[in-house]
C-alpha cells in the first residue's frame, strides 16, 4: 500500500510562521502512532494567510489545512488528516481555492506542488522540454521565440527580453555571460524568492536556455544576503543539475557548454541596479556605471552579458515549451504573458497572485485582496517597491499594464503592491522615501546623493509648517532634478511616491485638497 504523501512547505514565509516546528510535531506524531508516511517539504502555494498550508495528497486531490500551529498537529492527525477529513482548520481541495483557481499560472505552475529539489518531480510538471526543444532549435531560432513571445524585463524597467538576447549575440566577443538579478530589494515582493526556494530547477534551465541561445557559457545568479534558504535551496539544485548532466561541458549530450554559480550579495539596495549589480559581481564596491556602454556590449568583465531579472528567466522555459505564441496570447497591448504580482502591506489575503496583464487595481486590492486587514478603508497602494508612486483609490480603474501605469506616473516596477488604510500618512511616507535613497545611494551621482538628504530636511520644514509654500516648491524642483539627472534609477525614481503622495494627498502635507473637478 503506497504511503500517504504529506507536504509541509519549508520557504521562508511558511518557516518564520512555524513550519518547521509543525513538521517535528507532524513526524513525532506519526511516528507514535506506528505510521509510514510520506512528508515533502515543498514550497508555498503563496496563500501567505495561510502558512503554514499543510496539504494531504488523496483522491479528491490535495486537502488543505491551514494556517496550522504546531499545537494543532495531534488535533489533525486525531481528526484524520491523512484521510483528508474535515476539520476547523480544512480549506478543502487546494486547487479550488478562489485565490488560486482565478489566477493563469505559466511561471509559477510548479509552485508549491512538487518536492523543490527533486528533478523527478519537476520533470513530471514539464521541466526540461523547453531545453530539450532549445537544443533542437538552435541558438538564433530559439532567441527568436523570446522575441516573439514578448517577454519584457519583470524587474520594473520592462525592456524587451529577446531584444536584449539578440543584442548580445551579435555581439563579438570571446565569452559572454548570463547574470541572473534576484537581489529582489523592493517592498512587499518576493516572487524571486519563491521561485529560488520552491522551484529552484525552473531557474537552472531558463539560464541555461538563454547561455546557449547567445553562446555564454557561465552563468551567476547574484542573490540578495536576506535570502539564507533560497541560497541554500539554489546550490543544491545547482549540484543535483549538474550531475544529472543539465549543467557543464555536455548538456544532455548535446556537445554543448553552460555552468552557473550563486553570489551573494551584501546588502545595498543600489545593486539592484544592473551596473551596480556587476560592480559587485567583479568584486568591487557596488557603483553605478554611467551607460553607455551597455551591459550587452560590455556587461561582466567587459564582456557581453545577459543580465536579466530572475522572474524573466524563469518564464522563459515555458516560452521554449509552449512557444513564443501562446505566451504571447495572454496579456494587453505591450505588456504580453503574464505578472506575478504581489499583494502585501494593510491588505486581508496577502500572497502571490499570477495573471495576465490587464486586471484592475482596484480587482486586486478588493476582489483578490479582500480589502484591508484593519477593515479600514483603503487610502493608497504603492506599486513598484519604495520608489514607486502611490496610486489613490479613484485611479484604481488602472489595468496592470506597463503604458497604463505609466501614463498615470507609476512604475509597475516588480509586481508589488502595498496597501495602507486611511489611516497612513502620505507625508511621512514620502518623507520615508527620500530618506531610503539617502541610506542606500552609492553617492557617484550629485543629484541622488545630495539631493535625497536636501529632500528629507524640505519635507521636515514642510511638516513643520515652515514656509511651506516655498518649500513645497523647492521640494518639486529638487524632485524634478532628481528625476532627469540621476545615474540609475535609484535617484531617478525616488520623486515618484513623493509628487504622487503631494498631488493626490495634499492634506497630509499641510495643504488644502484639490476641487473634485480638478481629480482625475
Amino acid at each position: 500500500m503506497k504511503s500517504p504523501r504529506i507536504f509541509v512547505p519549508n520557504d521562508a514565509t511558511a518557516v518564520a510562521c512555524g513550519a518547521d516546528r509543525v513538521a517535528r510535531k507532524l513526524e513525532a506524531g506519526l511516528l507514535a502512532r506506528g505510521i509510514t508516511a510520506d512528508i515533502t517539504r515543498n514550497g508555498s502555494r503563496g496563500l501567505f494567510w495561510l502558512e503554514p498550508l499543510i496539504e494531504v495528497e488523496t483522491e479528491r486531490g490535495r486537502i488543505g489545512y491551514g494556517p496550522v500551529k504546531p499545537s494543532d498537529v495531534e488535533d489533525l492527525l486525531h481528526a484524520g488528516i491523512l484521510h483528508g477529513s474535515d476539520h476547523p482548520l480544512c480549506v478543502g481541495v487546494v486547487d479550488e481555492i478562489p485565490y488560486l483557481k482565478k489566477q493563469t499560472r505559466l511561471t509559477f505552475a510548479r509552485i508549491g506542488i512538487i518536492d523543490p529539489l527533486s528533478l523527478t518531480d519537476y520533470k513530471a510538471h514539464g521541466g526540461y522540454r523547453g531545453l530539450e526543444r532549445a537544443i533542437t532549435l538552435g541558438p538564433a531560432a530559439t532567441v527568436e521565440e523570446v522575441v516573439e513571445s514578448g517577454l519584457r524585463g519583470r524587474g520594473g524597467a520592462g525592456f524587451p527580453t529577446g531584444i536584449k538576447w539578440r543584442t548580445v549575440a551579435a555581439a563579438p566577443a570571446d565569452q559572454r555571460y548570463i547574470v541572473c538579478n534576484a537581489d529582489e530589494g523592493d517592498s512587499g515582493t518576493f516572487a524571486d524568492r519563491l521561485i529560488m526556494e520552491a522551484d529552484p530547477f525552473c531557474l537552472i534551465e531558463g539560464m541555461t536556455i538563454a547561455g546557449l541561445a547567445v553562446g555564454a557559457t557561465r552563468g551567476y545568479v547574484y542573490c540578495r544576503s536576506e535570502y539564507p534558504l533560497a541560497f541554500v535551496v539554489m546550490e543544491k539544485a545547482i549540484e543535483k543539475a549538474r550531475m544529472a548532466g543539465l549543467l557543464g561541458d555536455n548538456i544532455l549530450g548535446s556537445g554543448l557548454a553552460f555552468d552557473m554559480e550563486m553570489r551573494m550579495g551584501a546588502g545595498a539596495y543600489v545593486c539592484g541596479e544592473e551596473t551596480s549589480l556587476l560592480e559587485s559581481l567583479e568584486g568591487k564596491r557596488g557603483l553605478v556605471r554611467a551607460k553607455p556602454p551597455l551591459p550587452a556590449h560590455k556587461g561582466l568583465f567587459q564582456k557581453p552579458t545577459v543580465i536579466n531579472n530572475l522572474v524573466s528567466l524563469a518564464t522563459v522555459p515555458v516560452i521554449l515549451d509552449k512557444g513564443g505564441k501562446y505566451y504571447r496570447d495572454f496579456g494587453m497591448g505591450r505588456s504580453r504573458g503574464t505578472m506575478p504580482i504581489q499583494i502585501a502591506g494593510n491588505i486581508k489575503f496577502g500572497g502571490l497572485f499570477e495573471t495576465a496583464f490587464g486586471i484592475p487595481l482596484g480587482e486586486l486590492v478588493y476582489d483578490i485582496g479582500g480589502g484591508t486587514a484593519s477593515g479600514r478603508p483603503v487610502k493608497a497602494v504603492q506599486a513598484g517597491g519604495p520608489l514607486g508612486a502611490y496610486l489613490p483609490t479613484h485611479q484604481f480603474d488602472t489595468p496592470f499594464d506597463y503604458e497604463a501605469f505609466s501614463a498615470k506616473d507609476a512604475l509597475i516596477g516588480h509586481g508589488g503592491l502595498v496597501v495602507f488604510d486611511d489611516t497612513a500618512d502620505l507625508a511621512d511616507m514620502a518623507r520615508f522615501a527620500m530618506e531610503f535613497c539617502a541610506h542606500e545611494s552609492c553617492g557617484k551621482c550629485t543629484p541622488c546623493r545630495i539631493g535625497s538628504i536636501r529632500g528629507v530636511e524640505t519635507l521636515d520644514k514642510v511638516m513643520a509648517g515652515e514656509q511651506r509654500e516655498q518649500n513645497l516648491a523647492l521640494l518639486t524642483d529638487l524632485c524634478h532634478t532628481m528625476k532627469l539627472g540621476s545615474l540609475c534609477a535609484l535617484g531617478g525614481f525616488t520623486p515618484y511616491p513623493v509628487i504622487s503622495a503631494l498631488n493626490h494627498f495634499p492634506e497630509d502635507f499641510g495643504v488644502a485638497p484639490k476641487l473634485p473637478a480638478a481629480a482625475e
